[in-house]
């Protein structure tokens, strides 16, 4: 660690012989994000036994620990601590509050069972947001029954948040009215179960304690916002709410709190404005009042995180959003180097280095990036190697990427995974049929149209990626090709190209069995070109409809079923049916 962690270390360590764990917690969490994860884990461990708070610190750190590196050991490791918070926050909880009940002193009754609300209240937001993380550890098992599973604990999750939310604003409004004495009396006929009789709980603790629980209510709401419309019905069944402003005005409350989860929520809102807005296309196609926040954002919290490897990363993905990739790359390299002593935070910048590099058509430099992931990720090599090898070919050595494509199918580990599925059968067809420099340069385009990173292309890139398109004449490819050039005349503005190219892939039936996606894909791109122009909105939307109905079973689907919803939404929002 460089010196001013270390300090930072030992300003901690001395103020914990007279802990406040809700103050150690958040500078535990702050040490994380500037790149102490060794220390932060070493901390929460040190006091896992101390609160249930910090014992939930511990629990998320090797939840975050399972997560980047998805081992089967740490993930199991992540479960077992998890589970142990959860015991100890259920644990005592009635006895408590029994016991402080029959104190003999009414002051010191109404002092102590202040805390107690407190206390109950965080035992029961700890509680759920256990239950999230074990969710998700379930889901990434990708088992029917796991996800059976994780549903059902995500439903217990959410009531308990639910109720938490609701008894914390009310108690908050109670507070307001009280102002006067700064806290709030709690009489009989206000009690819940959340509270002993008479409490006294201040309005700060209010406010921690509403920021803790804003961040799993707003994660919930904005994450089942984006869930694809054809599996909405089952979410409701569930119970699950999904309004999208909700959970971005709680996450933005939780960041400004003085909770351990305030940063969290800083990190989920700029996954949001900068990964998620763009990639699914939620608000239309305009993203840039998501880059606005996010930049606002990065200024506002730079004082407090100065060289973290997080957030210098995702301003390098504000920058690459703007086309600004030479900075971008610059952000990337930096967070890579600050990230020295955590690996999973590396491969992810890495992977951005080769993502710019193949925005600008540099692929070699893109190639080094994904082979040193294909060699040190543990999960989706199958997809890395993919890349690897189209990078290669592009760069001119043909012969290793076939050789790449030829070892693809032996990295090819998770059956369910969409995005392997798609890697392996295009590494394999490019196998059998002995790749040209053309076809790699086509398989570059092709997922940085997937991932929607065409619009970041410069003018220049994108001209020489119309001329490589434009010599491609094998059959089998002609329906994605005129997709892609539909998508590079939509970049240049042409939309008059745009739509007789995505007209062309619409129709095109030979590369369908090869190419699933290009149909429905090429009706939602003409959709979207016509909705732009008042006098075809309605040809517009009968695109998206064809788009959403007449297909299935292709790759992307749930992708593009996302897209379509928030075509359709903002469309409402501007011609009412």
């Amino acid at each position: 660690m460089a010196g001013p962690e270390q300090s930072q270390h030992q300003q901690v360590e001395e103020k914990s012989e007279h802990i406040d764990d809700a103050e150690l917690a958040l500078q535990g969490i702050n040490m994380l994000l500037n790149n102490g994860f060794k220390e932060s884990d070493e901390l929460f461990r040190k006091y896992r036994t101390h609160s249930p708070l910090m014992s939930f610190g511990a629990s998320f750190v090797s939840f975050l620990n399972a997560m980047m590196t998805f081992e089967e050991e740490k993930m199991q490791t992540a479960c077992d601590d998890l589970r142990t918070t959860e015991k100890l926050c259920e644990s005592d909880n009635t006895g408590v509050i029994e016991t402080i009940r029959n104190k003999i002193k009414k002051s010191l009754e109404s002092q102590r069972s202040g805390v107690v609300v407190v206390d109950r209240l965080q035992r029961q937001i700890i509680v759920a947001d256990c239950q999230v993380y074990l969710a998700v550890l379930s889901f990434v098992k990708q088992e029917l029954s796991s996800y059976i599973k994780g549903g059902w604990i995500l439903r217990k999750a959410w009531k308990m948040y639910n109720k938490c939310h609701s008894d914390i604003s009310q108690l908050q409004e109670t507070c307001v009215k009280h102002s006067s004495s700064h806290e709030v009396d709690l009489s009989s006929d206000q009690a819940n179960h959340n509270a002993p009789v008479e409490g006294a709980v201040t309005a700060e603790a209010l406010d921690r304690l509403k920021g803790s629980v804003s961040f799993g209510y707003g994660l919930f709401h904005l994450c089942i916002s984006m869930v694809p419309p054809h599996l909405l019905k089952i979410i409701n069944l569930l119970g699950f709410p999904g309004n999208r402003l909700q959970g971005l005005s709680s996450l933005m409350y939780a960041s400004e709190s003085k909770d351990m989860k305030a940063p969290l929520a800083t990190l989920a809102l700029l996954w949001y404005h900068t990964v998620v807005l763009p990639f699914f296309a939620l608000d239309g196609s305009d993203t840039q009042a998501g880059l606005e926040e996010a930049k606002a954002i990065l200024q506002r919290k730079a004082v407090v995180y100065p060289n973290s490897s997080l957030f210098m990363f995702f301003k390098g993905r504000v920058q690459r959003l703007e086309c600004q990739i030479n900075s971008a790359l610059a952000s990337f390299h930096d967070a890579l180097e600050l990230a020295s002593d955590q690996r999973e935070i590396q491969h992810v910048c890495l992977y951005e280095i080769g993502w710019c590099s193949m925005i600008e058509l540099s692929f070699e430099e893109a190639f080094r990036s994904f082979e040193r992931l294909k060699n040190e990720s543990r999960w989706s090599q199958c997809y890395y190697a993919y890349l690897t090898g189209v990078c290669q070919g592009a760069a001119g050595d043909l012969e290793g990427a076939k050789g790449v494509f030829t070892g693809v199918q032996k990295m090819f580990k998770r059956k369910n995974n969409q995005i392997e599925q798609f890697a392996l059968k295009r590494a394999e067809r490019l196998r059998k049929i002995s790749p040209t420099r053309e076809l790699c340069i086509l398989g570059v385009i092709e997922v940085l149209y997937l991932w929607k990173a065409l619009p970041n292309c410069s003018s220049s890139k994108l001209q020489l990626m119309n001329q490589v398109l434009q010599s491609v004449d094998d059959a089998s490819y002609r329906g994605l090709k005129n997709l892609l050039l539909g998508s590079i005349h939509k970049c240049h503005g042409n939309n008059k190209d745009a739509i007789q190219s995505f007209q062309l892939a619409a129709r095109d039936e030979f590369g369908r069995q090869n190419n699933s996606y290009v149909q429905p894909y090429s009706c939602y791109e003409l959709g979207c070109v016509l909705l732009a122009q008042p006098e075809t909105v309605g040809k517009g939307r009968a695109f998206l409809h064809q788009a959403k109905e007449d297909y299935a079973g292709y790759d992307f689907e749930n992708r593009l079923h996302v897209r379509i919803h928030s075509a359709m939404a903002s469309l409402k929002e501007v011609v009412p049916q």
